[in-house]
């Protein structure tokens, strides 16, 4: 078995091996390329807001169409309910609280290992393009895309809408068009420059939309004019991100690479309240169903050959170590990861999660991030001659660990998702904790409490949920640089 687990991942890192899928064994000779990879992101977009979900209005044909051909996630879940978080567990494989990016606008300890830098020692040339939102994107900061791992970079410190001002590697560049696809365009021209090269290539390709406030272009807008201004906007911002990614999806079949790359798609977090559609209770902002889960979808021809779909549970901390495993790298002092491989589920062979699921939304302050101004501010110090504008916005103390937190105290809503049961703890400021349990297959609105009727099962999900809070807040300690 364990030898039959190292050629499936060593076909997995090759892209090409066949043993796994039954085909003949490839002649001998060099080593095929690893598998290229894009990962997408939507900012704000909820579970139900596409149309192969079931929504009855909007318009996502391309999206539709991956949905149908590809491996589709039907219970994949937002690390955090929130942006930035989200997004570092992207960047690390760990929970978004080990390195303090407890909200919005929080940045990522340099410190930390990012995906970026681990498929870098596996060969991989990368580039982030949209939104940032871990820290900066001035020259010279150490919370910066380049800092980060990332070769090149075109991006912007939060959301952002038409007509944008992106940092070029620290330089800030005035783009024209719909902000979607200004990304996407930023994302094609490193992939048509990295195509053909040697070197496979990491694309991290993060869209503003649909975050507030909704300003679709007119072809988008007038797609949905039966509906009220706001939705009209909302709407077609979305259609706006669909045909952007149908953009940079087409483009890699145009280039010939469509086979051989994984191109990942998933939203920040959950949907937005009074426009957005969610997959459960609540909706951006709280750990209950509604806030974190979210659309994903993944793609891989070559080792994924038809559609499918899964309801196995799973999450964006996931993303890292799938693949670090898919490009065969381990490295070396990682810190405790709190995402699992997924290659099994993509071999088709993981029916269960194998370990639960823990969430944590720690009651810190987001802190303001307005790219729109930034960016223009910073356009006009360079325009003046000036570098940074604004010292501050360098984030210098991105890697300062001053604070100490309790390690026996865990305020805020945590959750522990063990399938099909969800064990919330909510700890208030005076520091009594309730708990609440639900059985989610059952009850995907969580609007049945079962925590006063089965004793006995919450106190088996809060002995690892509290022994995993123990373990996030020694790593919020920084205990794990050590």
């Amino acid at each position: 078995m364990q030898m039959q687990r190292r050629m499936f991942l060593q076909a997995l890192g090759a892209g090409f091996g066949t043993a796994v899928l039954g085909r003949a064994s490839a002649p001998a000779g060099p080593a095929p390329k690893k598998p290229n990879i894009v990962l997408c992101m939507a900012d704000d977009q909820g579970w139900g807001d596409m149309a192969y979900n079931g929504h009855p209005v909007l318009k996502t044909p391309h999206f539709d169409a991956m949905a149908a051909d590809a491996l589709r996630f039907d219970r994949f879940y937002a690390a955090a309910p929130v942006c930035s978080p989200t997004r570092a567990s992207v960047m690390t494989g760990r929970h978004p609280n080990r390195s303090a990016v407890f909200k919005w606008g929080h940045a990522l300890r340099p410190q930390e290992i990012t995906v970026a830098e681990a498929l870098k020692t596996a060969g991989y040339v990368t580039g982030h393009f949209g939104k940032w939102h871990l820290g900066s994107v001035v020259k010279g900061s150490p919370a910066n895309p380049g800092a980060c791992g990332f070769d090149e970079w075109f991006s912007a410190p939060n959301f952002f809408d038409n007509d944008p001002i992106l940092s070029r590697e620290g330089r800030a560049v005035q783009t024209q068009g719909e902000s979607s696809i200004v990304t996407a365009d930023a994302a094609i021209e490193f992939i048509r420059k990295h195509a053909e090269s040697s070197q496979p290539f990491l694309a991290v390709v993060w869209f503003g939309s649909p975050h507030g406030p909704h300003r679709a272009i007119e072809r988008d807008r007038a797609l949905y004019e039966d509906q009220s201004k706001k939705l009209q906007h909302f709407y077609g911002e979305i259609t706006g991100m669909d045909r952007a990614f149908g953009k940079l999806r087409s483009e890699l079949k145009t280039l010939g690479i469509r086979d051989n790359t994984i191109l990942w798609y998933c939203s920040d977090n959950g949907g937005l309240p009074n426009v957005g559609s969610t997959g459960g209770r609540a909706n951006k902002g709280k750990v209950y169903e509604g806030g974190l889960r979210v659309p994903a979808i993944l793609e891989w021809p070559a080792r994924i050959p038809r559609h499918r779909v899964s309801d196995v549970p799973c999450n964006t901390s996931d993303i890292y170590p799938t693949l670090l495993e898919i490009a065969g790298v381990q490295m070396p002092k990682q810190p405790p990861l709190d995402g699992i491989s997924l290659c099994s589920l993509i071999e088709g062979k993981m029916k269960t999660r194998p370990e639960p699921m823990g969430f944590w939304d720690y009651p810190a302050k987001g802190i303001s991030t307005p790219s729109a101004k930034w960016m223009a501010s910073l356009l006009a110090a360079q325009q003046a001659g000036k570098d940074v504008d604004d010292p501050a916005r360098l984030r210098l103390d991105a890697g300062d660990i001053k604070k100490q937190y309790a390690e026996d105290s865990f305020p805020g809503h945590a959750a522990w998702f063990d399938w099909p049961w969800k064990l919330h703890r909510i700890e208030k400021n005076s520091g009594a904790v309730a708990f609440e349990l639900y059985h989610l297959a059952n009850d995907p609105q969580e609007s049945d409490d079962r925590a006063a009727a089965s004793p006995e099962r919450v106190a088996r999900l809060k002995a690892p949920l509290e022994a995993w809070l123990r373990s996030v807040a020694r790593s919020l300690n920084g205990k794990d640089y050590r």
